[in-house]
This record gives structure tokens, C-alpha cells and sequence, in this order.
């Protein structure tokens, strides 16, 4: 028998890369859409999914989603995910990331099943982080800077908690910053590779408007990503927290210098100062050794690799 996954958020950045792998891998896959979803992403395997209409903040179609399909893995991957808007729509972002992520966990307590389910955290949770705490372990204080990692704290010990009150397999996964083609364009490497896609194709003043490039980041290419989270529901412990990470940082102004170096015109560079956030996490490093020992997994895609890729990812689209 097959094994069946149903993804949330599957038409998203690592959705669509977590749908590509599993059916790969031979699973029936299963995604939940919103009505108003951007199916781009999945356009080229949609006759191979299998697409319900669900919202996380409609309770009752996650149930009959969870009754119709009765899935092996749930994949918990939709959320609202961008720092940035977090600020903007603060409450929004709370409720689509906490009271989501309840309503997705009494669905399959109601519907009597018994996945084993992966959420999503983030690396966004630990927020404030001293010199002393890099690289940062999946112990470390958690301090988080934005509403956006304020609301991923919340479904992280929402899945620590339905785990210790109700025996739910629920493997928490804290990732670092992921990139490859299909990003958003609202996120740093995306950005800088739309623009330069924009200026090649003489849409754009030949100039890069960039935020702070003082940050440091741990990158890993997407599909490594989902990889990973595959492998945390196969060889995982339920309740137990998970850290996915490269374990190298690369400084923003070092990525942007990369696709630079693979543009195919020149490019000035100039700051603006709405591009710049109202607190922002200097470094993020993280130790993915637990994760590592658990499930053998290695990142395999260098990230000149992902930019590349992500580049001529949007030469195709502009």
C-alpha cells in the first residue's frame, strides 16, 4: 500500500518541493489550496496531486479534508511567512500561524487518526542571540523579535503541548533560512535575483535597491530543506524539536555579491530605508548535529548552486 501525505500550504516555495520529492518517492499526495491560491508552483505536477479546498482558519474543511483522507504524514507547511508583513498584519499573522495550526490538530484529534505530523517552526524563534550561544542549539533561549516569530514560539509548544497531553506524533522542525528557485519575491536572495533579472531584461534602471547588508544568515537550498522533512517524520522522535541548518552563515552583502558576479550586465547598488526592518536578528547560525544524527541527513546544494538556480529561475519568469 502507498503511503498517503497531505501537504498544507502545498502550492507554496517548499510545498511544491516537498510535493515533487514525495511523489518521487512513490506516496499519494494529498495538498490543501485556498481558493484563492497561486497554483503556479505546482502547475507542473497538479495532475499528479490530489487538491482539496481548506483553510486553516475554517475548522470544519480541515476536518472533512482529515475524514476523506485519512493521511499517514501531515506536512504542516502554511503559514503566513514573511517577517516583514508580520509587522503590518500582526494579528493576522497570529491567527493564521496559532489558531491555524489548533484548529489543524483537533481536525485529525476529531477525525480519530494518527499521523505522524512535521510542523514547520522556525529559526525566527530564537530571535535575540548572543555571541556566546552561536551556533544555536535547539535549547537556547528562545527571544523572538517579530510578531512573525512570536507566532511560530506559539505553534512550536502547541506542538510540544498536544504531544505530551494527547500522544499526538507531532516532530517539531526549527529551519534556517532556505532558498532556490520558486522563492517568493519578497525575500532577500529572490529580490536581489528578480531585480537583476529585471535590469538584464531592461525593465529595471540598472541599479539593485537593497535593505541592510550587514545580517548574517544560514542558508540551505530548499530541496534540501524537504528533504529533511521527509526524513523527520521517518525517523524523528514525536514532541522532540529539531534545529535544519547548513551550519555556515553567509553576510547578505555576500549573496548579493554572488549574483551579481552571475549577472550578465553591471549593476550599482543603493540602500533604502524602507527596506530596513524596526529590529532585525544579527546573525542566525545554526547546530543541526541532533538532526543529523537521527536521520544521516547532510545538505548536498551549494548555495551558489541555489542562486544560480534561482536566477535563471527568474529569467524564465520576467
Amino acid at each position: 500500500m502507498k503511503k498517503k501525505a497531505l501537504i498544507t500550504g502545498i502550492t507554496g516555495f517548499a510545498g511544491s518541493h516537498l510535493a515533487e520529492l514525495l511523489l518521487k518517492k512513490g506516496f499519494v499526495v494529498y495538498g490543501t489550496t485556498r481558493p484563492r491560491s497561486k497554483t503556479e508552483n505546482i502547475d507542473q505536477i497538479k495532475n499528479k496531486l490530489n487538491l482539496y479546498d481548506a483553510d486553516l482558519l475554517d475548522s470544519h474543511s480541515l476536518y472533512s479534508v482529515m475524514v476523506k483522507v485519512k493521511p499517514d504524514f501531515i506536512f504542516h507547511l502554511a503559514a503566513q511567512s514573511f517577517v516583514p508583513t508580520s509587522w503590518a498584519s500582526p494579528a493576522h499573522t497570529l491567527e493564521t500561524n496559532i489558531i491555524g495550526t489548533v484548529h489543524l490538530f483537533e481536525a485529525v484529534r476529531t477525525a480519530e487518526i494518527e499521523p505522524v505530523i512535521q510542523i514547520a517552526c522556525s529559526s525566527e524563534e530564537y530571535g535575540l542571540v548572543y555571541e556566546k550561544e552561536i551556533p544555536v542549539k535547539e535549547n537556547n533561549p528562545l527571544r523572538p523579535l517579530s510578531p512573525y516569530a512570536v507566532s511560530k514560539v506559539a505553534m512550536d509548544y502547541l506542538g510540544y503541548q498536544y504531544h505530551q497531553s494527547y500522544g499526538m506524533k507531532i516532530v517539531r522542525t526549527r529551519a534556517f533560512n532556505h532558498t532556490g528557485p520558486r522563492r517568493g519575491d519578497v525575500f532577500v536572495c529572490s529580490n536581489f535575483a528578480k531585480q537583476i533579472a529585471l535590469i538584464e531584461k531592461g525593465n529595471q534602471p540598472a541599479t539593485i535597491l537593497v535593505g541592510n547588508l550587514s545580517t548574517k544568515r544560514d542558508f540551505t537550498d530548499v530541496r534540501d530543506v524537504v528533504r529533511a522533512y521527509l526524513l523527520s517524520v521517518q525517523k524523528c522522535q514525536p514532541g522532540e524539536v529539531y534545529n535544519i541548518s547548513s551550519g555556515k552563515t553567509w553576510e547578505i552583502k555576500e549573496i548579493l555579491e554572488i549574483l551579481l558576479g552571475l549577472a550578465k550586465v553591471k549593476i550599482k547598488i543603493k540602500q533604502e530605508s524602507k527596506r530596513l526592518r524596526p529590529s532585525d536578528v544579527p546573525i542566525l547560525l545554526g547546530d543541526s548535529t541532533k538532526f543529523r544524527k537521527e536521520t544521516g541527513w547532510q545538505p548536498r546544494i551549494p548555495i551558489k548552486q541555489s542562486l544560480k538556480d534561482l536566477l535563471n529561475y527568474w529569467r524564465e519568469k520576467v
